[in-house]
C-alpha cells in the first residue's frame, strides 16, 4: 500500500504593532507583550486567515503586512487540498463569518489554532492565544475594551475562501 502525501503545515506570526507593543506595553498595561499578533496558516501553497471579512487566502506573505516576523513549523498533514478547501467553505459558513469576528474572543489566532489543530492535532503557541487574557487583565484592558471591540481587522490583499461568485 503507498504512503499517503505529507504536506508541511506552517504558522505565519505577524507583529501588527510593528515592535511599539514591546515598547509601549510597560508604560501602557503595567507588563511586558512582545507583539500584538496577527496570524495564517500556509498550507498547500497559500496562506488562510480570518478577519472581519471572512476566511481570505493569497499566496504566502502576499497580504500588505508583507513577510511574517516569525515562521512556525506545525508540522505535516495528510489532509489533501480539496478537502482542506471544503473543511475551509463549511467553517466559513459557520463558525468563521465575518460577522462573527470579535478582537478578544474570535479572531485570526483563534482561526489559525483551529485550523492547525484540524491539520495536525496541534494546537499555536499559547503565547499567541493568551495575548488577547493578558490585556484585559489590565486596568488599562478593561478601559479600552469598549473601543478595542469595535476593531474589525481584515489584512489587505487576500481572496474570500468558501463564497461561490462572490457571494456574501
Amino acid at each position: 500500500m503507498e504512503s499517503p502525501h505529507l504536506y508541511p503545515v506552517k504558522l505565519y506570526v505577524y507583529d501588527l504593532s510593528k515592535g511599539l507593543a514591546r515598547r509601549l506595553s510597560p508604560i501602557m498595561l503595567g507588563k511586558q507583550l512582545e507583539g500584538i499578533w496577527h496570524t495564517s496558516i500556509v498550507v498547500h501553497k497559500d496562506e488562510f486567515f480570518f478577519g472581519s471579512g471572512g476566511i481570505s487566502s493569497c499566496p504566502p506573505g502576499g497580504t500588505l503586512l508583507g513577510p511574517p516576523d516569525t515562521v512556525v513549523d506545525v508540522g505535516s498533514t495528510e489532509v489533501t487540498e480539496e478537502i482542506f478547501l471544503e473543511y475551509l467553505s463549511s467553517l466559513g459558513e459557520s463558525l468563521f463569518r465575518g460577522e462573527a469576528y470579535n478582537l478578544f474572543e474570535h479572531n485570526c489566532n483563534t482561526f489559525s489554532n483551529e485550523v492547525a489543530q484540524f491539520l495536525t492535532g496541534r494546537k499555536i503557541p499559547s503565547y499567541i492565544t493568551d495575548l488577547p487574557s493578558e490585556v484585559l487583565s489590565t486596568p488599562f484592558g478593561q478601559a479600552l475594551r469598549p473601543l478595542l471591540d469595535s476593531i474589525q481587522i481584515q489584512p489587505p490583499g487576500g481572496n474570500t475562501v468558501g463564497r461561490p461568485n462572490g457571494q456574501s
